[in-house]
């Protein structure tokens, strides 16, 4: 199997604990659209899953209360003197 590339190692993977962060903003499946694969954006209140890997996504609970597997994670980016930016582009 190749090496992943410094690209894919910065995609944000929903499969790791240590991707999914409080306060992040991510998409969900819920157990109930997991048939359809129909994908919900929150925001991150609570980490569900207690290992360090799962490979259907970690589980979490929205600030809205829906609780789901996380499929996308977006990227937060730096701010300096108020304005966004990120690493490498300008």
């Amino acid at each position: 199997m190749a090496k992943p590339s410094r690209k894919e190692d910065k995609i944000m993977d929903g499969q790791r604990r240590g991707n999914v962060k409080i306060g992040s903003e991510v998409e969900i499946v819920l157990k109930a659209d997991q048939g359809t694969g129909k994908l919900t954006r929150g925001i991150v209140a609570e980490i569900l899953t207690s290992s360090a890997s799962h490979y259907r996504g970690i589980k979490v609970r929205l600030k809205d209360g829906q609780v789901g597997r996380v499929q996308k994670i977006y990227p937060v980016f730096s701010k300096i003197n108020g304005q966004e930016y990120q690493e490498g582009l300008t």
